[in-house]
């Protein structure tokens, strides 16, 4: 009776332990910071006339940097406005968010050398690249350049099962664990208690009361207000290792703004999951703050799981150094008979001048030759990416967007909002998801190519976060992730040219909104 009351008073106070041990700490201890700051430049104040040609000298070098760095015009568009508008305070916060503060940051430092480290284990069967180069020869290059330039073997597809939703996902998930033998690998941007997290670690528990190794990571920041920090000290003492991915930090810093945004389960080194699904009770359907949650996640079986098991590795070890030789996980699989097509796991980090994710969807967009259907719940783009879409569906090509019909974000729903006017204008079309929030990231083309992970289409996951995805080429699989973006779109409003129209005062507040949208 005793333990029952005192786990009812532990759920009763989990919101006051979230509230009162993280996010009013950390708050308060930020507004510590910039009220430090604020003394200290009124200090400065009476001094500034006479170093102000210096701040000149210091913004124009940076703006000339910025423009010759060239890496994103809507990033260097943001930083110039800054920086000319509050020359010191663009300075240093651009030095500390992506300058020579944040790249000299020692998890930063930590990270690339681990990335660098593991770029060994990525071995590519040149056997296999031939064969696979050869198949697709009719999207030329799409195959080589994700091997070449990014780095991530092609494998043959011996198992691929793409779920629409994240409430067929689950039982998936857990008979996959229950199978564990070995060892559990789990790396999630958000854990919420909740139906879905109390099935998840029930299974996780009881596995590590059998011997198998658990490794559980998740982000700080996509966590931060549904998981107390103890709670990581509470799955340790039930024999599940645990860590959260750069906790957020009360003091300013660049490496604060890259996340783990990264959805990938992975057990024995046999079957490995990833999509768009956290760990959350809206993800499988069981609450609904936004109306029907529309995701998905994909499993895969074979020798393609390794490129998962890798990923996980470097990210833990990067904080955590404890493995001086992955392949104590890999499980080598000999398989016979005929395969469905070809799988290239990749992964895409901000801490190197690599655009994986962008060069694969622009990849797909350029060759695509009779449809592209793409599912994003943020569309936050440049106008490479914008040019893209309207040159594809300008040669003829079926370029459709499907977007949320109930946003999450406001203010991001206001930006994706628009930039419909010129893709409508451009021949793409625009379904709004009339059930609720769409929060897939797909895109599938030609009945022969599709790529589903946790990549939005914004600048938050093509430049800044830790994300991962499948490329799928030649697959019958890639059939089933066709229709259900077809059947998406057939409960979802077209938007049509006139309804993307934006009033005068409103279009000025979002397209200033909009410069500010790399920070958002």
């Amino acid at each position: 009776m005793g333990k029952s009351v005192i786990e009812f008073l532990k759920k009763l106070l989990t919101p006051l332990r979230i509230i009162f041990s993280r996010a009013a700490v950390t708050l308060l201890l930020i507004a510590a910071e910039l009220f430090t700051l604020f003394v200290l430049f009124k200090w400065l104040q009476p001094h500034i006339p006479w170093i102000e040609g210096l701040i000149r000298l210091a913004a124009a070098a940076t703006v000339i940097y910025l423009a010759s760095r060239g890496r994103h015009p809507s990033s260097d568009m943001m930083w110039v406005v800054v920086i000319l508008v509050i020359p010191v305070g663009g300075i240093l916060v651009y030095a500390i968010v992506e300058g020579f503060l944040s790249r000299h940051s020692r998890t930063y430092v930590r990270i690339r050398e681990e990335t660098a480290s593991a770029r060994k284990y990525y071995r590519q069967d040149e056997v296999i690249l031939r064969c696979a180069d050869s198949d697709s020869s009719d999207y030329p290059g799409q195959i080589r350049s994700m091997v070449e330039a990014a780095g991530f073997p092609v494998y043959e597809n011996r198992g691929y099962r793409y779920f629409p939703n994240g409430e067929t996902a689950l039982p998936a998930i857990l008979a996959a664990l229950e199978r564990a033998e070995k060892f559990i690998f789990l790396e999630v941007f958000t854990i919420e208690p909740g139906k879905m997290w109390d099935a998840i670690r029930k299974v996780l528990q009881k596995k590590a009361q059998q011997g198998v190794e658990i490794r559980v990571m998740y982000d700080d920041m996509g966590s931060f207000q549904t998981l107390p920090a103890c709670d990581t000290k509470e799955l340790e003492e039930s024999g599940i290792r645990a860590m959260v991915f750069n906790r957020v930090n009360p003091v300013i810093n660049g490496i604060m703004n890259h996340r783990d945004h990264r959805k990938i389960l992975v057990i024995d080194g046999k079957t490995a999951f990833t999509g768009g699904i956290n760990i959350a009770d809206q993800y499988i359907n069981e609450t609904h703050p936004y109306g029907y949650w529309k995701d998905n996640s994909v499993e895969m079986t074979g020798n393609a799981v390794w490129s998962f098991t890798v990923m996980f590795l470097t990210l833990w070890n990067a904080l955590n150094k404890e493995d001086t030789d992955y392949r104590k996980y890999r499980a080598e699989l000999i398989f016979g008979g005929k395969t469905d097509g070809w799988i290239i796991p990749y992964a895409d980090t901000p801490l190197d001048d690599r655009l994986t994710a962008q060069d694969i969807y622009l990849n797909i967009l350029n060759q695509a030759r009779n449809y592209c259907y793409i599912f994003t719940p943020y569309l936050v783009i440049d106008n490479e990416m914008r040019g893209a879409l309207t040159r594809a569906a300008q040669r003829g090509v079926d370029v459709a967007l499907i977007t949320p019909g109930i946003p999450d974000k406001k203010l991001i729903y206001d930006i994706t909002r628009s930039h419909y006017r010129g893709l409508i204008a451009g021949g793409v079309k625009i379904f709004e998801y009339t059930p609720g929030f769409d929060h897939a990231k797909v895109f599938v083309c030609d009945d022969v190519i599709a790529t589903v992970g946790s990549i939005n289409l914004d600048y938050r996951s093509l430049y800044l976060h830790f994300e991962d995805g499948t490329y799928l080429y030649g697959s019958a699989e890639v059939h089933a992730v066709r229709d259900d973006l077809r059947e998406a779109m057939a409960v979802s409003h077209p938007v049509t040219y006139a309804e993307s129209r934006i009033s005068g005062i409103r279009r000025i507040g979002i397209d200033i909104v909009r410069i500010f949208a790399p920070l958002m």
